[in-house]
Order: structure tokens, then sequence, then C-alpha cells
């Protein structure tokens, strides 16, 4: 692990986690309220009074996150990265790991392909990494971007979000990375973000890929 530089939690689009190791009132209304009456009775006759147009009100719901439901499995190996691994994001639960050894080989000090379920068929996977240096990690980072479908099909064909998406990570206020998401084309997306020196790539359903981005804790 790098001295003092980690990956820090915040999502660009709300800010991700720094790892480092009345009675007067109503006399009052009362009042204004003769004096509108007054108003409008010693006008009225001489002048017509303007129809009050409707006011727009606007209703904002706020849907409940989704929890597993069952229960996640016991991480097989502990290390300080793994403890910052989340036991679950959204509905889905973590399910199993093994190391990624295409990423170890390209240089990452500690790097894990993680599964997790809803307990049905969906699933979502996502790898990440620890490397030496911020540097290195966003090199890492480019060529999984790279890599990335660049043709996607349209929103209204699909019923998923607008993408690609790109973006600042940031913590506390201050930028730790970037991300990319995209539409995989076969009805998933895909996330590939730096944070510090940690690196992840998150694949899950086209309709969750926000959302599981965005409640993933690094």
């Amino acid at each position: 692990m790098a001295d003092g530089v980690g990956p820090q939690h915040g999502r660009d689009e709300g800010g991700r986690r720094r790892w480092l190791l009345p009675t007067a009132l109503g006399a009052a209304v009362v009042v204004l309220a003769g004096v509108v009456v007054g108003i409008v009775l010693s006008q009225r006759g001489s002048t017509t009074v303007a129809a009050t147009e409707p006011t727009a009100v606007v209703t904002t719901v706020h849907l409940p996150v989704p929890t597993p439901t069952v229960q996640p499995s016991a991480r097989a190996t502990s290390t300080a990265f793994t403890a910052l691994l989340p036991a679950s994001v959204l509905q889905y639960a973590f399910a199993s790991s093994q190391p990624a050894n295409d990423w170890l080989a390209a240089g990452a000090l500690e790097a894990w392909a993680d599964t997790y379920t809803d307990g049905g068929s969906g699933k979502l996977t996502v790898q990440a990494g620890q490397f030496p240096t911020a540097d290195e990690a966003t090199a890492f980072a480019a060529t999984l971007t790279a890599a990335l479908p660049t043709a996607a099909p349209s929103p209204a064909a699909t019923g998923g979000p607008s993408l690609p998406k790109t973006g600042q990570v940031a913590a506390a206020g201050t930028v730790s990375g970037s991300y990319t998401i995209v539409d995989g084309g076969d009805g998933t997306g895909i996330a590939v973000w730096t944070n510090g020196t940690g690196v992840f790539r998150l694949v899950a359903p086209l309709a969750d890929i926000l959302n599981a981005y965005g409640s993933y804790p690094l």
C-alpha cells in the first residue's frame, strides 16, 4: 500500500469516502387578510381585479434504496483493502471473490474480482485494485476505458439511462479521480473510475448502473 495514499470515496456526484489506511403569526395573518379585503372592496366597481394565476406544486418522491434479500457471504481473504470493499451494493449481496490476476500482472499491489447477487438471476461484478501511485492507477484505468464499447443503443430503444457519462471523482471537495460510464450494448452498463491509487470496474444491469456506481463506497 502506498504511504498515505489510497482510494478516496465520494462520487463526483456526491463525494466519495476519503480513504487513508404560533399565536402572533395567526394574528398577523388575520390583520393582513383584513387589509387585502379592504383594498379589494375599495377598488371594486372602479377597476377589475385580475384573476390569480394558479401556482404549480412540484412534489419530489424519494424512493427507498434497494437492499439485499439474501445474506452476503464472508470474504475468504481479509486485508486492509478488502476491509473497505462493500458487503452489498443496492440489492446485490457479496457472493464470491477471486484475485484479478490480469490486474496484478499490470502492476496492482492488490486486486480482486468480486461477484454480487440479488438471490436470483441478477448479478453485479466489480474488479477493484490498488496501485503503487495515483499516476499508475490513472494509466491503468485509461487502458480499461479505451476498451469500453464506443457504440451503444439509444436510451429510447433500451429504456436505459442516457449514456455515456464522464466526470470527476471527488472526496471532501478535492478531485481524486475520474469516471466513465457506458452502455455495454448487451443489457448491462459498465463503469470505470479511479479514486486516488484505486481503480474500479463495475458491471451491472443497465437499469442499475448509475445507482450502483453511486452507491459503491470507494
